[in-house]
């Protein structure tokens, strides 16, 4: 997604139709506090870093992995999160162009 372009409405509404969902809204939030957008890698809660595995939301959010991974689905198809299979774990990070786009459309 380009920078220089508005995001359309329909993508817009499709982002918050998926953030309307108070699971789905918890992870996104989890993920852009715990992680600097496009940033990647292992999370552990005591431990010093800034990156999360889906395996690890379940925990934090108190629910099954198959939900979460339902969840995470979501936000990737409307291009909120990426992921990145790291052998037996996924990796998962907000998308910082979309970030961008969104904070775009709040300021207008």
């Amino acid at each position: 997604m380009s920078n220089n372009k508005t995001m359309p409405v329909e993508q817009l509404a499709d982002i918050f139709k998926a953030l309307s969902n108070p699971n789905r809204l918890k992870i996104f939030l989890l993920l852009t506090t715990c992680c600097r957008p496009g940033t990647v890698g292992i999370y552990d809660k005591n431990a010093d870093v800034d990156t999360m595995f889906i395996g690890e939301l379940g925990k934090e959010l108190e629910v099954g992995k198959p939900t979460v991974s339902h969840h995470v689905k979501a936000l990737r198809q409307v291009g909120i999160i990426r992921t990145e299979r790291r052998g037996q774990n996924i990796a998962c990070w907000v998308d910082p162009d979309v970030i961008e786009q969104l904070r775009t459309f709040f300021t207008r």
